[in-house]
């Protein structure tokens, strides 16, 4: 006799379920009960339909009724819904909502996979509202899509800040629809922890949505046109969604008298199995427990679901099989973010008194020299003293969800920090670093679980900062420290700590902060060594101004997008397909390589033509207006791309003043030192001043001759000569850092440091200058005094003397001593 196998409800659990079970068997009779239309669609791409990212409304669905019939012969019955279930007899009463005709189905297995539906609270004026709608499945996606195309809504509010929340934001914004969401929490995305939900709420604002946090709705006005909140609040809105959460469908469970949790969840064992042997359950309608600590919980998410589904499949038909439990392993995009997270957040390890720790780092998503790299937050959440993976979040660039993957992964396989760092990760340029984020993390775990680094939250240093016990130090350079820092810090840069190290309290407690953590936690180890111990602020300032929301603001983050300079004087500019007369990919460069680029390509060009430069240099946002204006060219527009900015520049279509020699617009230098970091930036101050029109003198004595030298020259000289050239440096390859040299180690490092970040070789900093214009003249008396001869010297420099020196300074109007 066949075995009759009853499953309630479609979609992820139920289809997933049925087509497993006829895999398995064909001689199985399989009844499909969908009391709407669809049995198997795509929840996560509703969304995206709406705002029409998916343009096919077909492209949602999974599978048909006619589709799966054909393919898996399953007498599927949609339109008929399931009333009750009578446990005694083994059979269901089904109510065919066409016919309006209810009739009762034995079975002799039970899978529930009803699913979840939208809570809609008793909130006043609701029912008389005729523009709120909730986001489920495809009938409510059509009557969203219907009244979106149809009425045209200027302004939309969205209710609460989950996945679906968040989602329907992005995609009414990208419909140019005014967006104003309402989270009733101090947050939006409650598996991420306070401080980098932040991350997401700045991003939120930046894309004009107007974000409400901790303010619930307290009624609707106008027919639904008008929302009061909590505080008083009134908010006009053409459109509103509800998606304040999901209720299990659970009442048929529930009257049939099968375990529940506290929140009307079916209870059911590792086998899917309810209280009752010949019942299985799947889906959001279910409580298991979570995979790393064994504690109760639900999860409305498609891919336990299908998981669900497939064991309780294998179950019902004599395999064995186990479900492990609820990792939550979860995504989302949001406009330029990603946002992924997995395992348990610090809140609730607090909660339930779990001993644990954190680590949050901020590194790119490949390596910095490639073309494109952008910042992902991620932190780690471990627990103390095992080190155990316990959960992780991550914000930022794609990319960010194959770390919360791998960590996920990670969790699974009960590893601990320690094994982070092991593992072997894949590493090309355009897709990570040699030592991914997911191993950076490990690394700082390692450091903390050793007591080698101790840290801050960037939720507690302000109050820290207050107490007059403590001393913070702003380790960053002071032209970084001039765009903000954390109130009260005293900004000693890194490289000064030593020399300093007298200057800083013995009596208090220090704390370093740094941009992203990296320097803070050097800063540390090397006041450990001279005997300060420091703490270092977690994820840096970057971190901290996330959290604290100091960032651009809307208005001018649109007028970043298009900045729209008026261009009265170059019309063809103002037309939509305007020729674009060179173009200059400057993406992976750094300071000062996107500004260099676009000069020496502005150089080449005429009057009034037309220059596209892409940059992914942060600063290049910042520089390419001023230094426009300054250099007598028009910036047209300055846009946000996917990894990039893309800035269109009309060449000389303003006033400006001649450089000639009257006006005292050069710039002339004497580079005394030999030391790397001294040559470099006069090497970039050079490069700067003649990007920018000025007439450049670079003038090397004494030390600085050796800049200039070549390599491997040789030149009959003196026993005295012999003995300069054999202890200087033959050439700019071969200079040394004027701080922290350690016998060579710190020159190491910092070229390895710059070559990661794409910063421009010494060799190709000095090969720019001469190549931009850059007068190089050696001091011939020092050249004299120090032994070198004119043919060590690379090609293209001049050999002069103080006269020729002072006559160019006449006609500088900046003048600097390196």
């Amino acid at each position: 006799m066949k075995k009759t196998i009853v499953i309630v409800g479609g979609v992820a659990g139920g289809a997933s379920a049925a087509a497993r079970l006829r895999r398995i068997s064909e001689d199985t009779k399989i009844i499909m009960f969908e009391k709407g239309e669809f049995i198997s669609f795509a929840n996560c791409g509703l969304p995206y339909y709406i705002g029409g990212s998916i343009v096919e409304r077909d492209a949602l669905l999974v599978q048909t009724v006619e589709g799966m019939n054909e393919r898996f012969n399953i007498d599927i019955r949609n339109y008929s819904e399931v009333k009750s279930i009578d446990r005694e007899n083994k059979s269901v009463s089904v109510l065919n909502i066409k016919e309006n005709k209810i009739y009762e189905q034995s079975y002799d297995v039970l899978l529930l996979s009803p699913g979840a539906s939208p809570i809609k609270p008793p909130i006043a004026g609701l029912e008389d509202s005729k523009n709120v709608f909730t986001l489920r499945n495809i009938p409510d996606t059509d009557v969203i899509k219907d009244f979106v195309d149809n009425k045209k809504p200027k302004r939309a509010t969205v209710i609460g800040g989950g996945f679906i929340g968040v989602e329907m934001a992005e995609n009414l914004t990208e419909l140019g629809i005014k967006v104003t969401l309402i989270e009733a929490t101090d947050q939006v995305m409650a598996p991420f922890d306070t401080e980098m939900a932040a991350i997401i709420h700045n991003h939120l604002r930046e894309n004009n949505v107007d974000l409400i946090l901790g303010d619930g709705v307290k009624q609707f006005e106008e027919e639904g046109r008008v929302i009061v909140t909590s505080s008083g609040r009134k908010i006009e809105t053409d459109l509103t969604i509800m998606s304040i959460g999901v209720k299990p469908d659970s009442q048929i469970a529930v009257e049939a008298g099968l375990k529940t949790g506290k929140k009307g969840h079916i209870i059911v064992d590792e086998h899917m199995r309810t209280s009752d042997e010949n019942i299985f359950a799947v889906g959001d309608v279910i409580e298991f427990k979570d995979y790393i600590f064994k504690e109760p919980m639900s999860l409305a998410l498609a891919s336990p679901a299908n998981r669900q589904a497939r064991i309780a499949a294998n179950v019902i038909m004599g395999k064995e099989d186990v479900y492990k439990g609820f990792l939550g392993s979860s995504v989302a995009k949001i406009f330029d973010l990603t946002a992924a997270s997995t395992g348990w957040n610090e809140k609730r390890l607090k909660a339930e008194n779990k001993n644990f720790d954190s680590v949050t780092v901020e590194l790119n998503n490949h390596a910095g020299y490639y073309p494109g790299a952008e910042p992902i937050h991620l932190k780690v959440l471990y627990e103390v003293p095992t080190g155990r993976v316990l959960g992780g979040q991550s914000i930022g660039a794609l990319g960010a969800e194959k770390r919360i993957d791998v960590l996920a992964t990670a969790i699974q396989a009960n590893m601990t920090v320690d094994d982070l760092t092991d593992l072997e990760l894949s590493y090309a340029p355009p897709y990570s670093s040699a030592k991914d984020p997911v191993n950076m993390a490990g690394y700082v775990a390692q450091n903390k679980l050793e007591s080698t680094l101790k840290d801050v939250s960037v939720l507690e240093i302000d109050e820290i900062a207050k107490n007059e016990n403590a001393y913070v130090i702003d380790v960053r350079e002071p032209e970084e420290v001039i765009l903000g820092t954390v109130p009260g810090a005293v900004n000693i840069p890194m490289e000064d700590l030593r020399k300093k190290v007298d200057e800083i309290p013995k009596d208090k407690d220090i704390y370093i902060t740094c941009q992203v953590g990296r320097r803070g936690y050097f800063s540390c180890r090397i006041l450990d060594g001279l005997g300060v111990k420091a703490t270092n602020l977690a994820g840096g300032y970057s971190l901290y101004r996330e959290q604290y929301g100091i960032t651009s603001s809307s208005e001018e983050s649109n007028q970043l997008e298009n900045l729209n300079v008026s261009c009265a004087d170059n019309p063809d500019i103002l037309k939509k397909d305007f020729s674009i007369n060179k173009s200059v990919d400057a993406r992976g460069l750094q300071c000062p390589g996107p500004i260099a680029a676009t000069y020496k390509a502005l150089e080449e060009l005429n009057d009034g033509d037309i220059l596209e430069v892409k940059a992914s240099e942060p600063g290049f946002k910042r520089d390419i207006g001023a230094w426009s204006e300054k250099t007598g060219n028009r910036l047209v527009s300055l846009t946000k791309e996917d990894t990039y900015y893309r800035a269109i520049i009309s060449k000389g279509r303003q006033e400006v003043k001649t450089l000639d020699t009257k006006s005292k617009d050069g710039a002339t230098m004497v580079v005394f030192s030999g030391d790397l970091d001294k040559a470099m930036a006069s090497l970039i101050i050079a490069t700067g001043a003649a990007s920018m029109g000025k007439e450049v003198t670079m003038f090397f004595t004494f030390w600085g001759l050796n800049i200039l030298r070549k390599k491997g020259v040789s030149v009959e000289k003196d026993s005295m000569e012999k003995m300069f050239s054999m202890m200087m440096p033959e050439g700019i390859s071969e200079l040394k850092l004027s701080k922290m040299n350690m016998a060579g180690m710190g020159t190491t490092m910092m070229k390895k440091v710059m070559d990661e970040k794409n910063v421009d070789s010494p060799e190709k900093l000095l090969k720019q200058a001469r190549e931009m214009g850059v007068n190089l003249v050696a001091c011939a008396m020092s050249m004299d005094i120090m032994g070198i001869k004119e043919e060590e010297l690379i090609d293209g420099v001049e050999v002069a003397g103080v006269a020729t020196y002072l006559a160019r300074t006449e006609e500088a109007g900046l003048n600097l001593f390196i």
